[in-house]
């Protein structure tokens, strides 16, 4: 049950981080909203839970380090690669 709501947390998360980086609208791409909320999700609600004390247990502290991580993933792919998560590449 706990893998389900971390996958979860982290999809809510990675598209949030899409909706902040959009430069027009277009559907949320979910393969890389999954992927960039995972990883922000583990660092950021990480960080968020140990330093608030909550220790790895899901708490609100988590979910919002989980959206702030997610939201700073993603911007370090998009200076990385100078386009946004979900983005189609340029021809």
């Amino acid at each position: 049950m706990l893998i389900i709501a971390i996958i979860l947390v982290g999809m809510l998360a990675g598209a949030a981080a899409q909706l902040v980086f959009r430069s027009r609208k277009r559907p949320i791409d979910w393969t890389a909203a999954i992927v960039v909320g995972l990883i922000g999700s583990f660092v950021g609600g990480l960080i968020f839970s140990l330093i608030a004390g909550d220790g790895l247990q899901i708490r609100p502290s988590g979910l919002i380090g989980s959206i702030i991580g997610a939201i700073v993933v993603a911007g370090v792919y998009k200076l990385a690669t100078g386009r946004a998560p979900g983005d189609k590449p340029r021809r």
